[in-house]
């Protein structure tokens, strides 16, 4: 699933080809692809909008249009395209916007899902859909004061913690995993059992790993996402049974919350207590 860094990249790659653009219309191939609002309401309120910006927030990709938010979430296997106009929708297309430019001419938006868990929302109160997310990990309010306080307000485990999405925004799998190794913090511990001086590690950690896989343009270890190399600088997600780059000692995979866990037992040891 693309994470934070993926689709920061594909909000950086795609904003020169779409903004002052213009959405003439919107072919939706299949109608569950759209959560929000009817197909019929969809269509009639997109045509005519000008893209005024492209951003994200947490694993959404979002367009400020003339009156409407549009807001993407790729879930497992989405993707987004341009594409010539002139060219056929492939199998697993499910939406797509016709663009025109008084410059550029004609182009197409193409969101393709094979797997059919990606969703798209078209409102004026993008809130609505992204109000109970958590802090952004580059915002002012995420610091490593805030960050040892919401841990000991919880009594969870670290990893499925820091991957709810109401808690902390844009972690998935990958950085979790790559963050919690960089902090030596082990994925099962208490997070009301964190101390302030691995708070502070954790914050640290979290961005910084962020920022690599964003400097990487994300990583492609999945069919579904392409262009990426942070898979190449990988810690320990992904890499069962190798050493860990810092001690040695071969990489372990566990399930926690039903989630693929990597981890080096050494460098990230669980303390009595936690």
């Amino acid at each position: 699933m693309p994470e934070l860094p993926e689709v920061e990249t594909i909000a950086r790659k795609l904003r020169p080809h779409l903004l002052g653009k213009t959405i003439m219309d919107a072919d939706l191939r299949w109608s569950r692809t759209l959560a929000f609002p009817s197909p019929r309401k969809f269509k009639e309120q997109i045509k005519g909008q000008e893209i005024k910006e492209v951003t994200r927030r947490a694993k959404f990709f979002i367009m400020h249009l003339s009156d409407f938010s549009l807001l993407i979430h790729l879930r497992m296997s989405g993707d987004l395209f341009i594409k010539d106009s002139k060219i056929g929708a492939e199998k697993h297309d499910r939406l797509i916007l016709k663009l025109v430019s008084a410059h550029e001419g004609r182009s197409n938006l193409v969101f393709n899902d094979t797997r059919k868990f990606g969703r798209v929302w078209l409102t004026a109160n993008p809130e609505e859909v992204l109000g109970k997310l958590g802090p952004e990990p580059f915002s002012r309010n995420f610091t490593p004061q805030w960050l040892h306080k919401a841990l000991h307000s919880k009594r969870r485990q670290l990893k499925p913690l820091l991957l709810d999405q109401t808690f902390l925004a844009g972690l998935g799998n990958i950085y979790t995993d790559e963050s919690l190794h960089l902090a030596k913090l082990n994925p099962l511990a208490a997070s009301d059992s964190i101390t302030a001086i691995q708070a502070e590690a954790l914050h640290e950690a979290i961005r910084k790993v962020l920022k690599q896989g964003i400097r990487r343009n994300g990583a492609s270890i999945d069919w579904v996402y392409r262009g990426g190399e942070f898979q190449n600088y990988f810690r320990v997600y992904d890499r069962e049974g190798k050493p860990c780059s810092v001690c040695g000692t071969k990489i372990e995979r566990i399930l926690v919350g039903q989630r693929s866990t990597h981890f080096c037992p050494k460098c990230q040891m669980l303390s009595v207590g936690s």
